[in-house]
């Protein structure tokens, strides 16, 4: 048998979602990058299907410090990157029945949703979306600041700048074989072969797995598994002005999409990963739940899918180097937050990876990476 040539690089990222691809697109500007995706598309799983809202008042705070970071260059982005803005103006409306109305009022009372969103009377709300109900709706939060964002723009703006600064992207490339000799890591595909003295664990629901490969004990990356469903909208109804309506529990939320609606229950089912497929329960619920709390009446399902977000146990991303080994780097756990987190999250990582610093510009924004490192999951970490 010949001998196999193992191509080298400075880093290696494996997963070809946005996180792989965002922080290929930074690292390429100093290193030679391989990004390994085991789709035959970069952006399969969680990028291709999420329903993308950009809004600075979601998830904890260090989500939030990582939106306001990534705002300008969605707003703007930077010239190199070869992309007009992604956003899109959508608006977001909170509802709350009589029983929910506490705490929607607690939420308003909080001091980052009373700088971005106001109160608005039953009418008010029932204008933005007249086919809420009445009876269903006691108060509503206005958030005029969220936006819809187109996240296959964002991913191939990524890509191409990181081919653009010879990166490398290949596809259909699972990691069959994965560990670390002689001061680098030997990462194998059935495509081919390579090297590198540092690897990025960029792998969404399958990052633990990742790190298993790696000789690693897991960290309790959980995918969870959500619903969406797309319907029409109702006979003759121009949705397109209509805001996102989201239930202040997050029992539903629906949108406008490409003229028709986008319905889900907002579920999240712990399972393993895998190639997520909706659930017909799921579905069901979805509907129910929005004609509950509206006049909408689904009478066919245009197009149906599930996506896995993955939330470390404290549902904040996991972003460093591990300790338990040299040269593997994390970015992983971003949850539902990693398509408006991107830009900043996928600079900052790359950042912190060359140069052990985040930009100023970021930082400036309230964005500690400290809090984001690996080493805070791993005493917790239980063998698979």
């Amino acid at each position: 048998m010949g001998i196999v040539m193992e191509e080298l690089f400075d880093i290696i990222v494996v997963g070809g979602g946005i996180a792989g691809c965002g922080i290929a697109a930074f690292l390429a500007e100093r290193a030679r990058v391989l990004v390994l995706e085991k789709e035959a598309h970069p952006g399969t799983h969680a990028t291709g299907r999420s329903a993308a809202l950009f809004s600075e008042t979601y998830g904890a705070d260090p989500i939030r410090a990582l939106s306001r970071a990534s705002n300008a260059f969605l707003t703007n982005p930077p010239e190199a990157f070869n992309i007009a803005s992604p956003l899109l103006p959508r608006g977001c409306l909170y509802v709350a029945s009589a029983a929910q109305e506490e705490k929607l009022l607690a939420a308003a009372r909080n001091p980052l949703m009373r700088s971005a969103a106001t109160l608005l009377s039953r009418d008010e709300a029932l204008s933005r979306c007249p086919i809420l109900k009445p009876d269903h709706v006691t108060a509503a939060l206005w958030e005029p600041g969220a936006q819809d964002l187109e996240v296959n723009a964002l991913l191939q703006a990524f890509i191409r700048r990181c081919r653009a600064l010879g990166g490398v992207v290949r596809t259909d490339s699972a990691v069959v074989r994965f560990d670390r000799r002689d001061g680098l890591w030997r990462v194998a595909t059935e495509q081919g072969r390579y090297q590198a003295p540092v690897v990025v664990n960029a792998a969404g629901a399958w990052a633990d797995s990742l790190a298993a490969q790696a000789g690693l004990a897991p960290l309790g990356i959980q995918p969870l598994q959500r619903t969406a469903l797309l319907v029409p909208s109702p006979d003759g109804v121009n949705v397109a002005p209509w805001p996102c309506v989201i239930d202040i529990d997050e029992a539903f939320y629906f949108k406008p999409d490409g003229g028709h609606l986008l319905l889900s229950p907002a579920d999240e089912h712990p399972v393993e990963p895998y190639d997520a497929q909706p659930d017909e329960m799921d579905v069901a619920i979805a509907v129910d739940r929005v004609e509950q709390a509206t006049s909408l009446r689904v009478r066919r399902v245009l197009h149906k899918w599930a996506g896995l977000r993955s939330f470390a146990p404290d549902r904040v991303p996991v972003v460093g180097f591990d300790p338990r080994s040299v040269g593997f780097f994390w970015l992983a756990g971003q949850g539902g937050y990693g398509i408006q987190t991107a830009p900043a999250l996928s600079q900052a990582a790359a950042a912190l990876l060359l140069d052990g610093a985040i930009p100023g510009q970021i930082a400036d924004h309230g964005v500690d990476m400290a809090v984001l490192r690996p080493d805070r999951l791993i005493p917790a970490a239980v063998p698979h």
